[in-house]
């Protein structure tokens, strides 16, 4: 598996396939009533990895719809694709449960702010291979709670702290540019992993294939892609074909 992985992502809210821009609630558009078509179609065009949100759980709102749809997709897709899940994880038992269920890697963001000590038991109890952090940002603050709440923290900071902790991988969404196509922060991502020393992908803003380029000849560990996706800028097939 090359260094690189390009994910494509799968925001669940209420059982469907959706995307928000900058993280509002209020400014959503819905691409599709089947998560398990969507996630198919991605494996069809090439991908060994789906990058999978519950938005339901990072809101704090009913996340039954959206778990019958996690578990429709590990049981349509079972030993075919990798699965990074995130949105609403805030115990080690839930971490557990979705390791157990076959999700491959656990994305940590809120609890991680809210909790001191999370991030060392979670690192304490599992690989950290099979573990992400979500750095989610305005600037360089720190948001939770779906980038609802500021958490007062560092950026930075928090990064330097997970590195110090034994965590091996990052995801910074860059919250201005996501859902905006505005263009990937790259050089802020790149900037992060070289401070930090840690994998870091690169979240938010993807427009063009020349995005994919910058982030993969940065020296990133991946890029997240999603409204690009949706909306026909280009493929998964030419996204992961990129050099």
């Amino acid at each position: 598996m090359s260094d690189f992985t390009v994910y494509p992502a799968i925001d669940l809210r209420n059982g469907q396939v959706v995307r928000l821009r900058q993280g509002r609630a209020d400014h959503q558009k819905t691409y599709s009533s089947d998560p398990v078509e969507v996630a198919c179609e991605w494996v069809r065009q090439g991908t060994e990895w789906l990058h999978i949100v519950n938005l339901d759980g990072a809101f704090k709102e009913n996340t039954a719809e959206n778990g019958q749809a996690i578990r429709d997709i590990l049981a349509a897709l079972y030993g075919q694709v990798q699965i990074q899940l995130g949105g609403g994880i805030r115990t080690i038992k839930q971490i557990r449960t979705l390791l157990a269920m076959g999700v491959s890697r656990v994305v940590l963001g809120t609890a991680v702010l809210e909790d001191p000590d999370f991030a060392a038991k979670a690192l304490e109890a599992y690989p950290a291979e099979v573990l992400a952090f979500g750095l989610d940002a305005r600037g360089d603050e720190l948001m939770s709670r779906g980038w609802q709440t500021a958490s007062g923290k560092s950026l930075r900071g928090l990064a330097l702290e997970l590195a110090g902790l034994g965590a091996q991988t990052l995801i910074y969404t860059n919250i201005q540019k996501d859902g905006m196509q505005s263009g990937v922060d790259w050089s802020g991502t790149q900037e992060l992993a070289q401070e930090s020393g840690l994998r870091v992908i690169a979240s938010g803003g993807t427009a063009a294939l020349s995005d994919i380029t910058a982030v993969r000849r940065a020296g990133l560990a991946g890029v997240i892609v999603g409204k690009a996706l949706y909306e026909g800028n280009f493929t998964l097939k030419e996204a992961l074909n990129v050099r």
